[in-house]
């Protein structure tokens, strides 16, 4: 953020960073920039379900709980959640309110209705101030699994359909989309309000769980998936171009939308897509759902160019599998409109890399900490840190009284000025001079659009130059016009009803001959301690002579 010369440390503090959070090698792993929205996608390989044990120790709850609270996305996008099969139970795939029963002990801890007793590994005993309040568990399911938005936003509907989540869609043949949904696990969405006082814009967050397997089926069915991903992402939130959603009548839901994103917020999605584009010896997932078709102008970009993917790598490792996520294969990404959001950065996450200098707090109460990731899950997770649109700085605005050039004001003028649209603050300077060097008033921090100036500032008959600034996190604007300037009025106006005249000569001989005198005014006009005939003669003079 760059302050004009005029503003004040003042305007600039609401701006005020945190910095030195991402140096991995000695442990650090958080966010450069407070404003940065943290996204990661992590497959969890059922570690998060109703029967697991959620004790502390070397098992995958706890790891989860740790490595979660390690890296504090302010959006988390969760695969393989709600199975069960594994622990003996005879349990198959959780409820969606049993899985947000889970999910609420996952972060807070509490007694376990499932398993009985109390949760001893949870994100808040290892990051207390750290919270995901807001939470989407999909109705999709493949009999085992369903996909989880944890979001440190509340969710909220952004184009109109009256719905801020859904699970899965159904679309119609069309260009390069052959129609259909999502596949075996749908696509878990979460439209997210972002706050205005940070963000110009809001988020769109997908995450999918493609089918897995080696197939021609299975390789048929992902491609598909992608391909109506993407052609949602451009036609239904992005309006194709058009400027309105859907506007080839493709998509089958209800209720409609009834507009597209607007210009500053993104869509970023992503997740288990079971393909590595390195590798994969065609197109795949996450290649179709950034290019699509990969002909001009039909990107799933805001502005129709091609969104793009991650490639992301572990920072702490050299070795040519340090983008892997699942053995020897990169399957998890994360994918964005670049032409809204810009990549900070992105990693891979490995508690194994770099030994005990690396490892963040939070992890390090494991018997062996540098197994954590591994003990959570067979993947690993993806972290990318965003630069998302800031608003805007604070609009035009006038400055309304005393108009510039007036005469005749009062020594205690209010000052007033129209609204700053945006505008958290503004900042007032006084002078006698208009480079207002050595100003006499200097205002910061107003959060009204008037200022009424105290006594014993000014003079009388004396030209006096303001202006005003207006402030907020990022940026900020000089009022039209940048300055005014006004006169103060005669001290022969003895009854400070801003003109002299008549009743001003009458009211001072009154006083002067032992009368009533105005209230705060006294026959000593020359201010010599003595009410005599100087006095008399210095009021005649100022009565006479104008300013």
């Amino acid at each position: 953020m760059i302050c004009r010369q005029l503003v004040l440390a003042a305007l600039c503090a609401p701006a005020a960073l945190v910095h030195a959070q991402w140096s991995p090698a000695t442990g650090q792993w958080g966010k450069t920039e407070t404003r940065d929205v943290r996204v990661m996608a992590w497959n969890i390989r059922d570690g998060l379900c109703s029967t697991n044990l959620k004790l502390e120790g070397a098992n995958n709850w706890c790891c989860l709980a740790r490595v979660v609270a390690a890296m504090k996305p302010d959006v988390l996008i969760l695969e393989e959640c709600a199975d069960n099969s594994g622990n003996g139970t005879g349990a198959s795939v959780d409820s969606v309110a049993n899985l947000l029963t889970t999910l609420s002990l996952f972060q807070n801890g509490g007694t376990d209705p499932f398993r009985g007793g109390a949760v001893t590994a949870y994100i808040k005993k290892y990051a207390p101030s750290f919270d995901l309040p807001y939470v989407w568990v999909s109705g999709n399911t493949d009999g085992f699994n369903r996909n989880v938005i944890m979001s440190r936003f509340p969710f909220g509907d952004l184009n109109g359909d009256t719905k801020s989540n859904y699970d899965q869609f159904l679309t119609q043949a069309d260009l390069y989309s052959p129609g259909g949904g999502t596949g075996i696990r749908g696509w878990t969405v979460g439209e997210i309000n972002l706050p205005e006082a940070s963000y110009r814009g809001d988020m769109v967050i997908g995450c999918s769980h493609l089918k897995s397997g080696g197939t021609a089926s299975d390789y048929s069915d992902r491609l598909a998936a992608s391909q109506n991903i993407a052609y949602i992402i451009d036609y239904w939130y992005n309006g194709g171009g058009s400027g309105v959603p859907d506007p080839r009548n493709k998509v089958i839901e209800a209720p409609v939308a009834t507009r597209i994103l607007d210009p500053y917020t993104p869509v970023i999605w992503g997740g288990d897509l079971n393909e590595d584009e390195n590798s994969n010896g065609r197109d795949g997932p996450a290649l179709w759902t950034t290019r699509a078709a990969s002909t001009s102008g039909d990107g799933t970009d805001r502005d129709r160019t091609d969104s793009t993917y991650d490639d992301a790598r572990d920072p702490l490792n050299a070795s040519g599998a340090n983008r892997n996520t699942q053995g020897s294969s990169k399957l998890d990404y994360i994918c964005w409109q670049d032409s809204i959001a810009t990549l900070r950065r992105s990693y891979v996450y490995s508690a194994a890399s770099g030994g005990p200098p690396a490892y963040p707090p939070e992890i390090i109460g494991l018997p062996t900490p540098g197994l954590a990731t591994s003990l959570a899950s067979d993947h690993k997770p993806v972290i990318a840190d965003f630069i998302l649109p800031a608003p805007p700085p604070p609009g035009p605005f006038s400055l309304l009284s005393p108009a510039d050039g007036s005469s005749d004001q009062s020594l205690t003028p209010t000052l007033s000025w129209s609204i700053s649209t945006g505008a958290t603050s503004y900042w007032l300077l006084v002078a006698d001079n208009p480079a207002f060097g050595a100003p006499l008033l200097s205002v910061p921090g107003l959060t009204n659009t008037s200022f009424s100036v105290p006594a014993g500032v000014l003079a009388h008959c004396v030209p006096y130059y303001w202006k005003v600034v207006a402030g907020n996190a990022f940026g900020s604007v000089a009022s039209t016009p940048a300055l005014a300037s006004f006169t103060t009025i005669s001290a022969a106006d003895f009854n400070s009803d801003g003109a002299v005249d008549f009743f001003d000569y009458d009211e001072f001989v009154t006083c002067f001959e032992g009368g009533a005198c105005p209230p705060g005014t006294t026959a000593d006009f020359d201010g010599d301690g003595t009410a005599d005939f100087f006095d008399y003669d210095s009021f005649v003079v100022a009565f006479e002579t104008p300013c």
